[in-house]
């Protein structure tokens, strides 16, 4: 394997140059115009070969690092003096902006998500943002005292002379990029610039088609979880499309919230909610669960699995690290609280809704029961109630019953239990 190092947010970028250019030229935004086949000269046929390869279904299968490991190989090969090649995909994600995949010589590819936060002005400044930004080819030199595209992690400690950006425009959304980058000191000739040129709308399809899976899949993450992800993305996206699961599951839910969005202004309530946010989702996904739903302040979390102990344990590691994190939590206009309900059952998991406009969801029984073991979290103010059937799975935990209880739509007292 390769090294591929990519950049997007603070430290990438991607330039071309022109040819021995003067010590005070600035990089220069152009358009590389593709010669007749015949200017390519004996490289012709490997350059057709390299084009088809991109279009082909083998590139087609392969990810991210084994694409930038076989263009890499195929530059070598039609003799292109390519010292660092790297691929900019950009994305839609509420934390990562794109992903950087990165390849020289005789190193693994390197791949390495950039997040919206490490934007920096030297990347902001970089041939690379210029070409993303404008749509037009950058070629920059080292010694370009206005770009310091070098300092990039991408290109640092190489002794790059030239580098080479090229926008990758797709239909819609974000702009990508590739760059090309060499230590030969006379930098890319002509000819060798238009070899690039002419593989770039090949290699724009292939990207774009990765660009815009990654980006479905964030999205989806993003907004439904994994979960429900990966079923819609495999067709399962009709009303009453149903299924049952068995998993243990928590409903957690912030006391006192309508009293803070009654005291507190709005902007002031929207933080303390993503604080108290923070803390419940990563305690949740760390130990495998699932939010399957936001509601308003509360929060409901599956934990599947084919073994009914782990699943459940999860859930309960879970809700003790959100209790912990909550209560070391410190504010001066608010105290951030939650009631936590636990239960291991069935739920019904899948598509409601009407016409175009559908929801994942779960419903059931056991459902039911754990929205009425969270109710009685708050009018008992137990931090944390469990249900006796994940009692009796995780038979080893301490607990203390809190007594019996009649819960609205079940005929049968329900046993609660705490955990102290």
């Amino acid at each position: 394997m390769r090294r591929i190092n990519l950049y997007f947010h603070g430290n990438t970028t991607m330039t071309f140059h022109q040819p021995a250019p003067s010590k005070t030229q600035e990089p220069t935004m152009h358009k590389l115009a593709s010669p007749p086949a015949q200017d390519i000269g004996s490289g012709a046929n490997a350059l057709f070969a390299l084009i088809e390869w991109l279009c082909s279904d083998e590139c087609h299968e392969l990810d991210e690092a084994g694409l930038a490991f076989g263009l890499g190989q195929r530059l070598c090969e039609i003799d292109l003096p390519v010292d660092r090649m790297t691929l900019h995909l950009m994305t839609l994600h509420p934390e990562i902006v794109g992903r950087s995949i990165a390849w020289a010589p005789n190193e693994p590819v390197h791949i390495r998500d950039r997040e919206h936060a490490n934007i920096t002005p030297t990347f902001t400044g970089s041939a690379l943002w210029r070409a993303m930004s404008t749509r037009e080819t950058v070629v920059a030199r080292h010694n370009d005292p206005k770009d310091r595209w070098q300092e990039l992690d991408t290109f640092a400690g190489r002794d790059l002379v030239e580098l080479i950006v090229v926008p990758l425009c797709n239909a819609d959304g974000p702009v990508s990029a590739a760059s090309f980058g060499t230590r030969r000191p006379r930098g890319f000739t002509p000819s060798e610039q238009n070899v690039i040129q002419r593989i770039i709308p090949s290699l724009r399809n292939v990207c774009e088609l990765r660009t815009l899976r990654q980006t479905e899949l964030s999205l989806l993450d993003t907004y439904v979880g994994p979960m429900t992800a990966q079923r819609s993305l495999a067709g399962r996206i009709r009303k009453n499309e149903i299924e049952t699961i068995e998993a243990a599951l928590m409903l957690c839910d912030l006391r006192g919230f309508t009293e803070l969005s009654n005291r507190l202004p709005a902007d002031r309530v929207l933080e303390l909610l993503n604080h108290y946010f923070d803390v419940v989702v990563p305690a949740i996904t760390h130990e495998g669960g699932e939010i399957l739903k936001f509601m308003g302040d509360a929060v409901l979390a599956v934990f599947p699995g084919y073994d009914a102990t782990r699943s459940s344990r999860s859930a309960l590691t879970a809700a003790s690290c959100i209790l912990e994190k909550l209560e070391n939590m410190a504010f001066t206009d608010a105290k951030l609280q939650a009631g936590i309900a636990l239960h291991y059952g069935e739920a019904s998991y899948g598509n409601i809704g009407s016409g175009r406009r559908l929801d994942f969801t779960v419903i059931g029984p056991d459902i039911n029961l754990l929205s009425r073991i969270q109710g009685v979290c708050g009018e008992a103010g137990y931090p944390l109630l469990i249900s006796a059937h994940l009692v009796e799975i995780l038979s080893d935990i301490p607990t203390t019953s809190i007594g019996t209880f009649a819960l609205k739509g079940f005929k049968d007292l329900k046993e609660l239990f705490y955990m102290p």
